[in-house]
């Protein structure tokens, strides 16, 4: 069985290359040149050309290597499992869909599950580490497609950015709001839900705000110390590891991994984001 994941997981090319995923990069624009996300260019690159004053833009999954990808998978006979960037945040998935419909048509036997995951990042990305644990144990495309449509629906993200004026460009937040924000240290605390981004919370101060999402973990988490806990950061590692302490202390967590976000979230939620990804009470 093959697992497919695009880079809105935001796990590392080496993650890819170890553990046989074939990765589906989504595109950067900079300096009227485009890259594919993760296999051209490094998220580092990204967030100081946003600090040069420098505007990104991305766009999904070239059609034409999803055609391709398809194709050399129906012709190899072999199952296949493409967990997607959420549908609410990028039109890879709906694209994806298209040309597995337009390969099957010439490959009727051709076994692809498509699944929307509705997350990003690292939430997106521990769906795709747990289908390969899956894989490895041994488990069929179907049975990994049930569990993982379960854990999607219950991880929780929660995240913050540095400066509002990111999320403004990108639509996420009005731009009247990013400027109020700017002047008084407003910092938002979002989420998804539906596969969206939704601002739930605003605190005066990164401090508030960080300390605010470990509160909502211990009300929203199940057995925080077991499960595995994702912190992504638009470089800030710093900030990152600081989580990551805290965890250790408040919840006794004993796995807590720390990625860099990549080029096209990274593109959208700029420098200084810093997000949270766990399972909710919820999941049984």
């Amino acid at each position: 069985m093959r697992i497919f994941a695009d880079s809105g997981s935001d796990l590392p090319k080496s993650f890819y290359e170890e553990n046989d995923v074939t990765l589906i990069p989504l595109r950067v624009l900079i300096d009227d040149k485009e890259y594919d996300d993760v296999i051209e260019i490094d998220s580092k690159e990204i967030y100081d050309a946003i600090r040069n004053g420098k505007h990104p833009k991305t766009s999904q999954a070239s059609p034409e290597r999803l055609l391709s990808t398809w194709k050399e998978l129906a012709e190899s006979g072999e199952d296949g499992l493409y967990i997607a960037f959420s549908s609410e945040l990028s039109g890879t998935y709906n694209t994806a869909v298209m040309m597995k419909d337009q390969v099957k048509e010439g490959n009727p036997n051709m076994n692809l599950v498509i699944i929307d995951s509705r997350c990003a990042s690292l939430g997106h990305g521990l769906l795709v580490k747990e289908a390969v644990r899956l894989r490895d144990a041994g488990e069929d495309v179907r049975s990994i497609e049930r569990k993982i449509r379960d854990m999607a629906a219950h991880m929780e993200h929660l995240f913050t950015v540095e400066d509002l004026d990111y999320l403004a460009k990108g639509g996420r937040v009005s731009k009247a709001s990013a400027f109020i924000g700017g002047l008084l240290n407003i910092k938002p605390l979002l989420h998804v839900e539906g596969g969206k981004l939704v601002p739930i919370e605003k605190h005066r101060g990164r401090k508030k705000v960080l300390r605010r999402i470990a509160d909502l973990m211990e009300e929203r988490g199940v057995e925080l110390s077991k499960q595995t806990i994702a912190i992504s950061h638009g470089d800030d590692e710093s900030t990152a590891l600081e989580m990551k302490a805290l965890f250790e202390e408040r919840f006794q967590a004993q796995n807590v991994e720390i990625h860099m976000i990549g080029s096209a979230i990274g593109s959208h939620a700029g420098p200084g984001t810093i997000a949270i990804f766990f399972l909710n009470k919820y999941n049984q």
